[in-house]
């Protein structure tokens, strides 16, 4: 009886408490909204919001899973679906960070940072021995000697390879790792090029050296793309530059250019190593430097006669080369590319588009659509008659704009006429003007003038200060829509014929103004570019047009 009595007692204990339990308030878990429909209907963009709430971000995959198939089953049934006149429709599934993440994988590859410490490891490369125990001198040799055999470099073993080597082995894994992974991207378009102008195959790690694989790297003096091209030699190879659009920096025409540029230096000095060594500072600086070496053709002899950073230039490159062929064997962990070159395609765009169009549409991330379309400078894709501009992306996003294409562009020209500010009017870059400094000028007001920076100006020109004189000539390359040089018209070349006016103590603008009839103060100031109301007596005015 006692044992009964006790046993009652706990399970009143147990009701009890879970009684209790109920009535108290449940507390709301966090939520997230994870369904975005967009469609095209009839040629307009409509959005559809279904919107799921989950108790967890564990429980997103689990009721994706579920609800991606009843989603699928709607749009494909045609009794009873509003959408049965959709062209195509596109599920955004998934979580900010989780997008964010994926999104950065074609910016983590490269990168501007990669492409400046490689620019400067190999300008300041030092040769003295590097201790790194992974790699004895003994089976450097024996590697170097198989790559010698079977490449037209010359890939002798020398204690400055060897250090150059070892240093980046041991500082430089990490990034090494980064460019593989890209290298996946771009090296079998590199070699389906250097076949066909039958260059050796192995020229594919001059990108490397020359970019770091970032085609929008540009260096100090204005070499640009993945092949590092300046703008006059660029031309020489069709390589053409607008306000929109920088050939150097498309992966396809700047390397079919780099083939070419480097098959004519090789007919120039029938040696690879020289020829390399000439598409990095110039064939002159290489005959130079043969005449100074007393005649040897030899790189390595005549490396102490070249320009520093050409001096460091062949060593890298014969150094990445053998990181990349024995990356196996020094244990380099390189994932798989997630889009490879050969899985994208172009479509050729019959009307003016924006990268933020092209993403809202078909659901592709901007820093995709950069990846894949590097040559256009401000995210747009220009149309002008007589040229074809295109669209590169993965073979399923093709598929998807072919399908919806007249739709695509009836919302980008209904987007365009809403605009407040118009797009830029294209520019065409022309060779470089000649400007002649005159009276008032000063770097900035030049600079502005150019749509240039008074940085650019300064390195063009050689320039240590800002200090300028009247008559000085400058090199200017204009790079901004509006700032191209015109050629004077007869009407323009008769303004040198206008009247002048020599500033007299105690004139004022006001006062020369009333000595010409129909000349304003404000025309004045226009004429001569004066800011303020103050004159220095002696200085010659214009007082007509």
């Amino acid at each position: 009886m006692k044992y009964l009595v006790s046993i009652f007692f706990l399970l009143f204990t147990f009701v009890g408490m879970a009684q209790e339990d109920e009535k108290k308030p449940t507390i709301e878990k966090p939520r997230f909204k994870i369904i975005k429909d967009t469609v095209i209907l009839d040629g307009k963009r409509t959005v559809m919001t279904d919107t799921i709430y989950l108790d967890t971000q564990n429980e997103i995959k689990r009721s994706a899973d579920e609800v991606l198939p009843q989603l699928d089953s709607l749009k494909t049934a045609p009794e009873n679906n509003p959408l049965q006149k959709v062209n195509e429709s596109y599920v955004l599934l998934d979580n900010q960070m989780a997008a964010e993440i994926d999104s950065l994988w074609l910016r983590e590859l490269g990168g501007e940072e990669l492409f400046d410490t490689i620019h400067k490891e190999i300008s300041e490369l030092k040769y003295e021995p590097v201790v790194y125990q992974e790699l004895p001198t003994d089976t450097l040799k024996a590697r170097l000697a198989r790559l010698n055999a079977k490449t037209p470099f010359n890939i002798e073993y020398n204690p400055s390879l060897e250090s150059v080597i070892r240093r980046f082995l041991k500082r430089r894994k990490k990034s090494m790792e980064r460019l593989m992974k890209i290298s996946q991207y771009y090296f079998p378009m590199f070699e389906q090029e250097l076949a066909n102008h039958n260059i050796p195959l192995e020229v594919k790690y001059l990108a490397i050296v020359e970019s770091a694989l970032n085609p929008r790297a540009r260096s100090r003096v204005g070499a640009t793309g993945l092949w590092q091209f300046m703008y006059q030699t660029g031309k020489m190879y069709d390589l053409n530059v607008s306000s929109y659009v920088d050939d150097r920096q498309d992966p396809e025409k700047s390397t079919v250019a780099a083939c070419k540029y480097l098959a004519s230096l090789y007919k120039i000095f029938g040696d690879w190593d020289l020829a390399l060594a000439a598409y990095n500072s110039g064939p002159g600086n290489v005959s130079k430097a043969i005449r100074r070496s007393g005649g040897y053709e030899n790189y390595w002899n005549i490396r102490p006669n070249l320009p520093r950073e050409t001096a460091g230039y062949l060593p890298a490159f014969l150094a990445t080369m053998y990181i990349f062929e024995y990356a196996e064997e020094h244990g380099f962990q390189v994932d798989k590319i997630e889009v490879p070159h050969f899985a994208t395609d172009t479509i050729r765009v019959k009307q003016l588009l924006t990268f933020d169009q092209i993403s809202e549409v078909l659901n592709v991330k901007v820093e995709d659509i950069q990846f894949f379309n590097p040559a256009y400078k401000l995210d747009i894709i220009p149309h002008i008659k007589g040229r074809d501009y295109t669209l590169r992306l993965p073979v399923q996003e093709v598929g998807k704009f072919v399908n919806n294409e007249e739709a695509i562009y009836a919302l980008a020209k209904e987007e365009l006429a809403k605009r407040e500010k118009p797009l830029p009017q294209l520019f065409e870059m022309d060779k470089r003007t000649r400007y002649r400094v005159q009276k008032g000028d000063y770097l900035g007001k030049i600079a502005r003038r150019f749509g240039v920076r008074v940085s650019d100006i300064k390195r063009w020109n050689g320039l240590r200060s800002n200090r300028l004189r009247i008559g000085q000539r400058l090199t200017i390359y204009p790079k901004k829509p509006g700032f191209a040089i015109k050629k004077p018209s007869q009407k323009e070349k008769n303004t040198n014929n206008a009247k002048t006016y020599t500033v007299k103590s105690g004139d004022s603008l006001w006062s020369i103004a009333q000595k010409f009839p129909g000349v304003s103060v404000k025309n004045i100031q226009k004429w001569n570019d004066i800011r303020g109301n103050k004159l220095k007596p002696g200085m010659k005015l214009k007082v007509s047009k």
